[in-house]
């Protein structure tokens, strides 16, 4: 850094920083780290979100005053960038030489503001109403711009006169400029030219919710509010989103499974086709079964390789998989967070034991401590977001697929599966890949969440960590006892369930002959027996499941006590 500012304007200097009761950032920081941190953002997450827009086409935006205003805005902060820059060329022919950074952040920032014009403009053709990408970038643009600002008031306030009035003047300029387009990214663009016009007198307001008010979920409040005044009526909900609805969500899933059965299907047809054109050895004919004994052909047919079948999982995975990665990303993002609150804290501590230490050193590490919990929470509850819809999704999906094909089934397979085997995969089954998106991410988060966390107790504690982390290793069998014996009781409750919805299908089909002969009570006492069977394994089922969440309960009271025993020795 000393190349690009130059002997004069040092990079870091903790007596100015740190070690004051009146902090402030040196000028090569301000115009370096804190001007391109928001242009860095800007140009990596550019690239793939243009690529986003040009696959996810929505339409055509009128040119609105809102656009026109954020448009000419950005454009007015190329300019003020590059006066900057025009001015530090002006100073040089002067004879005054400027560092290098003078020269570069210009150029940078300036070129970023021409990003931002584009972008505003591209997501107006392709139909986006609020960005999330653009409102991050003000969003860091005006935070990174807080310490120059305060920095710029303390110099004219301590000095009788401005030495760069221009430099000083842009500042204000650009600092206005980017408040008002990050205001401005708050409110919501028209709906595309040409949309599809939406007739329904109760839409739900989350598809037509900004960046802010999504993240925030600032759309539920009205309900929340209607709910808190009187109580709730089917009425009062809204309409279930198209994008969410079985007719968007049953033909997408179909179309990958169809995908992947003629996948599976050119597969065959290959290894077959392989198989037959094969040259056979001279003198032999070529085609199987032509001149050829039945021991023969059993052999060259065994040769043929199992036909490849179909998989549902990955019709499935490429269905709903991107939307569910969406959110995989915020629980490895709220993972990170997590631990940076018991570092803030540790800070904190040693704050308190120090008290030649400046009182703004307090006040700055609890501020960020509640923003690092602020986030947090914002961020977890879009990975619940994504992970409860993602599973609305795939249990509404499954269900579709499986009721159109028992429309369709032939009557061969309605001898091997029962109406009941249906029933049991559309209500039950389906429920359980519901239940599963909530905590499908803990194959890789909990293994993270345990690295990090023994990572940063061994840095605190030493070797004493080892003492917690075999009382963990212990309870590994016990849980997975459990969950084994788990596993084997819901495979007999669905035996049960099954029996039992087979049974009460018969009576209802021969409901007339049962009236006729009065059997009525004698059929009631053999659905209640298999009734009372399955109450049996859910009762089993519930105690072993009591019996999980003590273990789970008890482990950190375990873990700590096994932890600080070698201390108490």
């Amino acid at each position: 850094m000393e190349r690009l500012c130059g002997p004069k304007l040092p990079f870091w200097v903790a007596n100015q920083t740190l070690h004051t009761d009146s902090p402030d950032l040196p000028v090569c920081f301000q115009l370096s780290v804190l001007s391109w941190l928001p242009c860095v953002y800007l140009w990596l997450a550019c690239p793939p979100y243009v690529f986003y827009l040009q696959r996810n086409n929505r339409g055509y935006i009128m040119m609105s005053i809102l656009n026109r205003v954020k448009t000419v805005f950005a454009l007015v902060l190329w300019i003020v960038c590059w006066t900057d820059l025009f001015g530090t060329f002006n100073e040089m022919r002067q004879g005054d030489t400027q560092p290098p950074i003078y020269f570069v952040t210009p150029l940078v920032v300036g070129m970023t503001m021409l990003l931002a014009t584009f972008l505003i403009q591209f997501e107006r053709l392709r139909g986006v109403q609020s960005s999330g990408i653009l409102f991050i970038f003000w969003f860091l643009s005006v935070l990174c711009a807080i310490v120059p600002f305060r920095s710029k008031i303390l110099q004219a306030k301590f000095q009788s006169e401005i030495p760069d009035k221009l430099r000083f003047t842009t500042f204000y300029f650009y600092f206005s400029l980017v408040v008002v387009e990050l205001i401005l990214c708050c409110f919501n663009e028209k709906p595309p030219l040409f949309s599809n016009v939406d007739t329904d007198p109760n839409p739900c307001p989350q598809s037509t919710a900004g960046f802010l008010s999504t993240m925030t979920f600032w759309w539920f409040t009205s309900m929340a509010i209607k709910g808190y005044r009187n109580p709730l009526e089917a009425k009062d909900l809204w309409s279930l989103n198209k994008k969410d609805s079985s007719e968007e969500v049953v033909p997408k899933l179909l179309r990958e499974w169809d995908l992947e059965q003629a996948k599976a299907h050119s597969a065959q047809d290959q290894s077959t086709q392989a198989l037959y054109s094969k040259p056979p050895p001279a003198g032999e004919s070529n085609h199987v079964g032509e001149g050829s004994s039945p021991e023969e052909v059993e052999v060259l047919l065994s040769k043929q390789k199992t036909p490849k079948k179909p998989s549902f999982l990955r019709s499935l995975i490429r269905a709903f998989g991107p939307y569910f990665l969406i959110g995989s990303a915020f629980k490895l993002l709220q993972d990170l967070i997590t631990f940076v609150n018991p570092q803030l804290l540790r800070l904190l501590i040693s704050f308190t034991k120090q008290k030649d230490a400046p009182t703004w050193w307090g006040y700055a590490l609890a501020f960020l401590m509640f923003f690092t919990a602020f986030l947090q929470t914002l961020i977890l509850h879009q990975h619940f977001q994504y992970c409860f819809v993602t599973g609305m999704r795939l249990r509404t999906s499954i269900i579709g697929a499986i009721y159109r094909k028992s429309l369709i089934i032939t009557n061969a397979a309605k001898r091997t599966s029962t109406v009941g085997e249906i029933v049991n995969l559309m209500s039950v089954d389906a429920q359980r890949f519901m239940d599963l998106t909530t905590f499908l991410n803990m194959l890789w988060s909990a293994p993270l969440q345990i690295i990090l966390a023994l990572y940063f107790l061994w840095l605190n504690l030493g070797p004493s960590v080892l003492a917690g982390v075999a009382v963990m290793i212990l309870l590994i069998p016990l849980n997975a006892a459990i969950a084994v014996r788990t596993r084997a009781y819901q495979v007999e409750q669905m035996q049960y369930k099954d029996a039992r919805i087979k049974l009460m299908n018969e009576i209802l089909n021969g409901i007339k002959v049962l009236k006729l002969y009065a059997w009525e009570n004698s059929f009631k006492d053999k659905v209640l027996e298999i009734r009372q069977k399955e109450l049996n394994v859910l009762r089993k089922t519930a105690y072993l499941g009591a019996l999980s969440t003590m273990a789970w309960t008890s482990a950190p009271f375990l873990s700590s006590a096994a932890l600080y025993r070698p201390a108490c020795l």
